[in-house]
C-alpha cells in the first residue's frame, strides 16, 4: 500500500522542486538544453529535408528549446513526453502548411487555366453553333475577335475609299463566311445605287462615309459588349477564387483525420506529463479513468 504523505511533506517537496532551477553556468545550461538528444530525439528524424522541400532545422530547434524551458521536464519519462509533444506540435504545423499549400495550388491552377484559355479551344466551341456570332458576343474574347475583324475592314475602307468585295470576303470564321460576312455583304449592296444621281467621285465619297459610319456604330457596340463581358468575367473569377479557398472534399477529409489524430496524441501527452509532474511534486494523483466502449446497445 502506498504511504500517504502529510501536508507538510507535500509542501516541503514543492519548496525543494522550486529550488531546483537547473544548471547555473552557461556551459551547464547549454548541456541541459541538449538533454533531449540523449534519449533518441533527433531533429533529422522529424524535420523533412528533401530535394524540393527543406524544413528549417533551426526553427525546429528553437521550438524544442522554448517548449523544453516552458514545460521543464524532470527525469527520463517526462523528457520523452516533452519530446513527443514537440514532435506532435511540429507535425500539426506541417498539416496547417499542407492545407495552405492545397488551397494555393487549387486557386492558382484554376486561375491559370481560365486566364490562359486557348483561342483555338474557344474557336472549337464557337464552331458548334449555327451562328458563331452569338457565342462570340457572350465573352470578352469573342467580342475581341469580332472587333479585330471589323477594325481590319475599316482600315481597308479608309485605304481603298470604299467597302470592297475583297474586304468583305476577308471576314471569315474557320476559313468560311458567317453572319458577320453576310451583314457586310448586305451593307455593300445597299451602298451601290446612286439615288441622287451623284457623279462618281461624290458617290464614292458618300459610300465611304456611310460604310465608316456603319462600322463605327458596330465597333462602339462591340466595345460596350466587351466591357460588359469583362466586368461579368471579373466577378465570376472573383467568385471562383473565393470558392477555391476550401480544399477538395478528399483533401479536407485526409487533413482533418490527420489533425484529429495528432491533436489526440498531443492531449494524451500533455495530460500524462501533467500527472507525472504533479506526482513528482508530491501531489496525490488518482489513476487515470479508463472507459471501455462497446458496440452493443
Amino acid at each position: 500500500m502506498r504511504k500517504t504523505m502529510t501536508s507538510k511533506q507535500i509542501e516541503a517537496n514543492r519548496r525543494n522542486a522550486r529550488k531546483s532551477t537547473g544548471p547555473q553556468t552557461p556551459e551547464g545550461q547549454a548541456v541541459s538544453k541538449m538533454n533531449a538528444l540523449k534519449h533518441g530525439f533527433r531533429s533529422k528524424e522529424t524535420v523533412v529535408r528533401g530535394r524540393c522541400i527543406q524544413e528549417d532545422e533551426q526553427e525546429f530547434a528553437d521550438l524544442h528549446q522554448r517548449l523544453w524551458e516552458d514545460l521543464k521536464p524532470g527525469g527520463v519519462l517526462e523528457e520523452m513526453l516533452v519530446n513527443q509533444i514537440v514532435t506532435t506540435h511540429w507535425r500539426l504545423r506541417r498539416a496547417l502548411k499542407a492545407e495552405s499549400g492545397e488551397i494555393a495550388l487549387s486557386v492558382d491552377e484554376g486561375q491559370w487555366d481560365r486566364s490562359h484559355l486557348s483561342p483555338r479551344l474557344a474557336s472549337i466551341e464557337w464552331g458548334t453553333y449555327d451562328d458563331p456570332v452569338f457565342p462570340m458576343r457572350q465573352s470578352a474574347l469573342g467580342n475581341g475577335f469580332l472587333e479585330q475583324q471589323l477594325q481590319a475592314v475599316r482600315a481597308s475602307v479608309e485605304q481603298a475609299g470604299e467597302l470592297t468585295e475583297s474586304a468583305v470576303q476577308s471576314v471569315t470564321f474557320q476559313d468560311k463566311p458567317y453572319s458577320l460576312t453576310e451583314d457586310l455583304e448586305k451593307l455593300r449592296a445597299q451602298l451601290q445605287p446612286s439615288p441622287d444621281g451623284l457623279d462618281e467621285a461624290a458617290l464614292r465619297a458618300r459610300r465611304k462615309e456611310q460604310a465608316l459610319a456603319y462600322l463605327d456604330r458596330e465597333l462602339r457596340f462591340i466595345a460596350w459588349q466587351k466591357v460588359k463581358c469583362e466586368e461579368h468575367e471579373q466577378k465570376e473569377e472573383e467568385a471562383r477564387l473565393a470558392a477555391a479557398v476550401l480544399p477538395t472534399p478528399a483533401v479536407l477529409d485526409k487533413l482533418m483525420r490527420y489533425e484529429t489524430m495528432l491533436q489526440r496524441q498531443l492531449h494524451r501527452d500533455m495530460n500524462q506529463l501533467e500527472r507525472l509532474q504533479r506526482r513528482r511534486l508530491g501531489a496525490a494523483v488518482p489513476p487515470p479513468l479508463a472507459v471501455e466502449m462497446s458496440g452493443r446497445v
